[in-house]
């Protein structure tokens, strides 16, 4: 068994809480929009790091970490990409590549908006863990944690961080 934090949209900002509930995990998953090379070094002092790079990182970012990592965990085939779209709303570039092979786990950023829902149609979980940075429309900083065990997602948290703008410690 595997416990995952995945966290997206940093925009160059970190803080304790983040970093606090990536404790217990075995591995962080970053769903782009890093921003700053801080941001990554901190998240891979911690745990070991899955990384994709989003729009807003800049060329040498895009050097560190690719646009799309395909990878399997625990007999659990994930893809995860910065702008994917989610179940019935998916970028004609992710929906072609489903056609073809399509993941257990489909994990995506971007939108700020945290989502974990199933797709009938392609037979997967599809998860977006929101923002937990400081810059966006989003009023509510959100991260995920979960287990993966025998090729199954488990034990899945919404993990709030404290409205946009404010700055919240957390003791685990």
């Amino acid at each position: 068994m595997k416990r995952i934090a995945l966290v997206s949209d940093t925009h160059s900002y970190m803080d304790d809480a983040i970093l606090s509930f990536c404790e217990e995990c075995d591995e962080i998953w970053h769903a782009g929009d890093i921003g700053a090379h801080i941001v990554a070094d901190q998240l891979e002092a911690k745990k070991p790091l899955r990384a994709v790079f989003g729009n807003i990182d800049d060329s040498s970012m895009q050097l560190r970490y690719p646009e799309d990592l395909h990878f399997e965990v625990e007999g659990l085939k994930v893809w995860m990409t910065h702008i994917g779209g989610y179940p019935g709303r998916y970028s004609k570039r992710v929906k072609d590549a489903f056609k073809l092979n399509a993941p257990g786990l489909f994990i995506c950023g971007h939108s700020h908006i945290l989502k974990a829902m199933p797709d009938p149609q392609f037979q997967f979980l599809h998860l977006n863990p929101g923002a937990c940075g400081q810059e966006g429309f989003h009023h509510l900083r959100t991260m995920m944690r979960f287990s993966i065990e025998d090729g199954i997602v488990k034990d899945l948290q919404v993990i709030e961080l404290g409205r946009r703008g404010k700055i919240v410690n957390v003791s685990c």
